[in-house]
């Protein structure tokens, strides 16, 4: 599953259009629209889009003896 349709599946989930995401974390909706036609987005990126989901982002690895990089 791509980073898009996550996003995708936690707007739904919110009740939130891609177009209200866009302007809570500061971008046009078309700047945005293009964003997640790639797919790339940085981490900080990613932290501003699940705070105006109300949400945690969270990206690393996670090792059988719990350790958590």
């Amino acid at each position: 599953m791509t980073i898009s349709q996550k996003i995708k599946m936690a707007l739904a989930y919110k009740g939130m259009s891609e177009a209200d995401l866009a302007r809570a974390v500061g971008s046009s909706p078309q700047a945005f629209n293009q964003r997640m036609k790639t797919g790339k987005f940085s981490s900080e990126e990613m932290e501003k889009i699940a705070e105006a989901l109300e949400a945690e982002y969270y990206f690393g690895f996670s090792f059988k003896d719990g350790t958590k990089i």
